[in-house]
């Protein structure tokens, strides 16, 4: 829900500064970003991630980007030969390729990341750093737009000059190497070349310069001529589409046509697919498709693509199947935590949705509707963060505040718990339970780690949260959105507030309007959590259908906003089996978990249940150097008796409840203290 307020502060305001997306002209959206940069956090939650990330994690993983294969023994235990790859496709050292393939798109990642934090710092030695990574990309790069390390490695070491001319045979085979281009989906290619485009497009809004976007335009003139010479060759090679948003943004950048020709072209081949799959949605053609299925990362980055193409488009078709797809995640497919892809394996989907001659194997899944395991869960971060992507499209072109209630809870809980406090490990995968008596090891580690074999999501988690200033407010028409809460400053040629929150710590909000020259209205948003809010102009208190009559602002008007946050239990539907007669635990847009060593006592997470009329204390903890908000509360203890692994079942047996004393942390937080138990949903007491 958002609140009006009724502001004259001007609007025309941004001239030709565009934001992290651009939606100013698109046919469809009703929302555009504030320009790249203007928002800066000046203190308090966000303040703090942000120091973190812009004066350690980007540093920290261009060490990792920066550690050649031959110092590692090998083992790439804790580094990438990432940068190294250009250096050696680029002609400026001998080498050869090691790493997966998709490291190229991951250091774009990282590079936007470094562009993000550039647009508010200004910091010399950023710029410095991303210019010498450009560089090699530049280099690297083909002449005809074609890039993709691997590949362009095996040309160079077989004395092929891919650099000379034009050269737009895609098929090439190298000796017994075999590289050639888009020989697998798997090599990743177009998503790789679609991080490419967005890097180039948020560089040159950051830095003025055109450099990588130059780069990011060859990629995109690439793709559109391989569209137009071989359509069906590209439709096989669509995984974790980011092309398709690079592809709209390229167009919104640019304004040439032909791009938006590609956006509509790669969606619309999609359906030429034959023996197409679930598990990358493109065996049923888009517009038949009304539930979320399959692969969630690649479900998601598509989603947020189509979304980019309604935006220009306006086609009815397209924002009936996204909204439906939306509805089917957040009502049915989706954890608190805003976790997407609940299956480590599952099958796509059960014969049942539709008609279907074989079952298919997806990794990674959106499962059948409630189906969402604790212990076992998947949850790979880039798939929270396709879901934000996702969620922010559908906000600009609908304007409906639900989006920006799955926003929010994406970065303060299904994304944010990606990486450490001190900024520097790592989650592939997002459990909401982890306990000693789990009886085999999954795929991906419940531990974050310094550098993971699929590095995917590290610079992503990077990406998003050195972005997530961008997306606090937005402009509709003369009417400024709040989106996001927190300390921060607003600022650009003709508007200026000033935010002072402790925010999600604290649930008042204040904003004070600094600058204004045609604005008419700034409008709240109003979190679904929330059950009861205030407000406040200049110290008085005013209803919401007040807030939006016109009036003459000045500087020195203060806006006031009032969100309670006490502790609250949660329950999920009971056909969410693994947590039926379960609770968890949320204050503000957190949700809270309990580590093993925050039971008093020697017991086990099992052993816990939360009463109902529990009644929490808050109290100010220091974790990692991060100062947060614990609640302790009387937990009762119950199933005191371990279990024999080779035990199924066993009578039950009587037990004498007893009180225990617990302190549960906010979910982001946990894994900082050493490798121990931990669960979100715990058993429900009387």
């Amino acid at each position: 829900m958002f609140i009006g307020l009724a502001l004259a502060l001007g609007m025309t305001a941004q001239g030709q500064e565009k934001g992290l997306t651009d939606m100013s002209s698109s046919r469809q959206a009703k929302m555009k970003n504030m320009p790249l940069g203007s928002v800066r956090w000046t203190g308090g939650f966000w303040g703090d991630r942000f120091g973190v990330l812009s004066n350690t994690t980007i540093w920290d993983m261009w060490n990792t980007w920066n550690t050649p294969w031959e110092t590692l023994d090998g083992k790439g235990a804790h580094g990438s030969n990432g940068f190294r790859n250009f250096e050696v496709a680029a002609g400026t050292v001998k080498g050869k390729h090691h790493g997966p393939p998709f490291h190229d798109g991951d250091m774009y990642k990282w590079l936007e990341a470094c562009a993000a934090v550039y647009a508010v710092t200004r910091d010399p030695k950023v710029d410095a750093l991303m210019d010498k990574f450009i560089e090699q990309v530049a280099l690297a790069q083909r002449n005809d737009g074609y890039i993709h390390t691997p590949v362009v490695i095996s040309e160079r070491n077989a004395g092929i000059d891919s650099h000379a001319g034009d050269n737009t045979n895609i098929g090439i085979e190298i000796g017994n190497d075999h590289k050639k281009a888009f020989a697998s989906r798997l090599n990743f290619e177009t998503y790789n070349l679609g991080h490419l485009m967005t890097a180039g497009i948020v560089h040159k809004r950051a830095t003025g310069k055109t450099t990588l976007f130059d780069c990011g335009k060859k990629a995109a003139d690439f793709l559109y001529n391989f569209l137009t010479n071989d359509a069906a060759e590209l439709s096989r090679n669509a995984i974790c589409p980011s092309h398709y948003m690079g592809a709209a943004e390229m167009y919104r950048e640019t304004g040439d046509e032909k791009y938006l020709t590609l956006a509509k072209g790669l969606i619309a081949i999609r359906d030429s697919v034959t023996n197409g799959e679930d598990h990358n949605q493109d065996r049923h053609p888009l517009r038949d498709q009304y539930e979320a299925m399959g692969h969630a990362v690649r479900a998601n980055y598509l989603y947020a693509g189509v979304a980019d193409l309604y935006a220009e488009t306006g086609e009815a078709q397209l924002l009936k199947n996204l909204t439906a797809i939306w509805n089917d995640i957040i009502q049915h497919k989706i954890y608190i935590t805003g976790g997407c892809g609940a299956l480590y394996d599952g099958v796509s989907p059960d014969g049942t949705t539709y008609d279907q001659p074989s079952i298919q194997q997806i990794h990674q899944a959106y499962g059948r509707q409630f189906q969402l395991p604790q212990e076992a869960a998947h949850n790979e971060i880039c798939a929270q963060i396709g879901m934000l992507l996702f969620s922010w499209r559908m906000f600009q072109a609908t304007v409906e505040p639900q989006y920006v209630d799955n926003i929010e809870n994406e970065l303060y809980n299904g994304i944010l718990s990606g990486i450490s406090l001190d900024g520097k490990d790592y989650f592939y995968t997002e459990a909401l339970r982890r306990t000693k008596e789990f009886p085999y090891v999954m795929r991906w580690p419940k531990h974050r780690q310094h550098y993971i074999s699929c590095f995917c999501c590290p610079p992503n988690t990077v990406r998003t949260l050195c972005e997530a200033q961008e997306y606090a407010y937005s402009i509709c028409k003369d009417t400024l959105w709040v989106n996001l809460y927190g300390q921060n400053t607003l600022k650009t040629k003709d508007l200026e507030v000033d935010m002072q929150s402790n925010y999600p710590w604290d649930g008042h909000v204040t904003l004070t309007v600094k600058k204004a020259k045609t604005l008419k209205s700034i409008r709240m948003h109003i979190p679904g959590w929330s059950t009861d809010m205030t407000l406040k102009l200049n110290g008085a208190p005013i209803l919401a259908e007040d807030l939006r009559q016109p009036r003459k602002w000045k500087a020195g008007d203060i806006i006031e906003l009032y969100l309670p946050m006490q502790a609250r239990l949660v329950e999920a539907n009971p056909l969410v089996e693994e947590a039926k007669n379960q609770v968890a635990v949320m204050r503000g847009p957190l949700v809270y978990c309990l580590e093993g060593e925050d039971i008093h006592g020697d017991y086990r997470i099992n052993d816990i249940a939360i009463p109902t009329d529990i009644q929490f204390t808050e109290k100010k903890v220091t974790i990692s150097g991060h100062e947060m908000i614990a609640l302790e509360g009387d937990a009762v203890l119950v199933n005191q008796d371990f279990w024999d692994n080779n035990s199924l079942y066993r009578d039950l047996r009587a037990k004498k409840q007893q009180k225990v004393r617990i302190r549960l942390i906010p979910y982001y937080a946990w894994d900082n203290r050493g490798i121990q138990d931990m669960s979100v949903w715990l058993n429900r007491g009387l």
